[in-house]
């Protein structure tokens, strides 16, 4: 089922967290969206659950007007599974029965929710935990509970707010391939909510960068990180610097070094390109820049390197170790033109 917004919004206090997007999400699509603490993300996945009335726009799921001027269906009545942060699991259950409760809850006998809910157990590599309480659990066997209860509710749109931030670093990366296995069994549409870029693009069919309650670029992650459509989209994802550029006669240079950039095109004159780590090399010809940081990233070392009079230091990706202080010739390999 596709979910559409149209000119959605949502204030709180005369402030706008979420102002006027509009989009289609296509259906069995995995849709991310990330932003800043305070971006509006998680107000605009409530709009679509029902958690929260708009002020103005429409939500469709599917075929079906579910808010709009004089229209808000109650979550219930909206058929969406819902996966929270804190896990939203009942303590005094058992695994089995938190995972058989919508079902119950819908009018199904209980043998048969139960029949369901190991199914569901299954599909999560949870099976020998059914007669186990939350508590026994470890925060990702939690978790893991908590999405085979969303599959026990047979949604065609699962939303996700900030499913792995309680989760500990080392587990999180297994979770993300469990989230893009969970969403192939579902076959579901899903919207993912999270502030972590790495995340949102390591499990994202198409993701949308938000701020200030607008998207600000929506694109697949390769897109968005190869080919950001502002500075702030830019410094928000990934590694980069974003600095000006000067284009004249069909030709880029910064500081007066020549650099062919990739998305060259509209006015020229003074403008703003991003180097990632790939756009530099290590070399004694081109820019003369010092380390000013360096940390070990557990097979390479990241770097950040100053060049006298730019703005913004160059990340830098190294197989050896540097020191701060250390000084770095940097050779330009291309860089991304901004748009205007």
């Amino acid at each position: 089922m596709s979910i559409t917004l149209r000119d959605l919004q949502k204030s709180f206090a005369g402030k706008p967290a979420v102002d006027g997007i509009t989009i289609e999400i296509g259906k069995g699509e995995f849709f991310a969206i990330v932003g800043a603490s305070g971006c509006g993300k998680s107000t605009l996945l409530r709009l679509i659950a029902g958690l929260e009335a708009a002020d103005a726009g429409e939500v469709r799921l599917g075929d079906r007007a579910v808010a709009g001027p004089g229209l808000h269906l109650p979550p219930e009545q909206r058929g969406v599974g819902f996966v929270f942060q804190s896990y939203a699991l009942w303590p005094h259950l058992d695994v089995r029965g938190n995972v058989a409760f919508p079902a119950e809850a819908a009018g199904l006998g209980r043998a048969e929710a139960a029949r369901r809910a190991d199914r569901n157990l299954a599909t999560v590599a949870l099976d020998g935990f059914a007669t186990r309480k939350p508590s026994e659990l470890s925060g990702g066997q939690r978790q893991r509970v908590a999405l085979a209860r969303c599959l026990a509710q047979d949604a065609d749109i699962i939303l996700m707010d900030e499913p792995l931030a309680n989760l500990d670093p080392h587990l999180r990366a297994t979770m993300e391939e469990e989230l893009v296995g969970f969403h192939r069994a579902s076959g579901a549409t899903t919207v993912y909510i999270t502030h972590d870029q790495r995340e949102a693009m390591a499990v994202a069919d198409r993701m949308a960068v938000m701020a200030a309650g607008r998207f600000l670029q929506v694109g697949t992650p390769a897109e968005i990180y190869a080919r950001p459509a502002s500075a702030e989209v830019a410094r928000f994802i990934g590694q980069g610097a974003v600095l000006p550029v000067k284009i004249a006669d069909g030709q880029a240079t910064l500081a007066g070094h020549p650099v062919a950039l990739r998305g060259m095109g509209g006015a020229s004159g003074a403008r703003q390109a991003l180097f990632r780590p790939a756009d530099l090399a290590v070399s004694d010809e081109g820019l003369d820049g010092r380390v000013t940081a360096a940390l070990y990233r557990g097979g390479q070392w990241e770097a950040k390197v100053k060049v006298a009079g730019l703005p913004q230091p160059f990340a830098v990706h190294l197989p050896h170790p540097v020191r701060e202080g250390d000084r770095m010739g940097l050779r330009l390999l291309g860089g991304w033109l901004l748009p205007q």
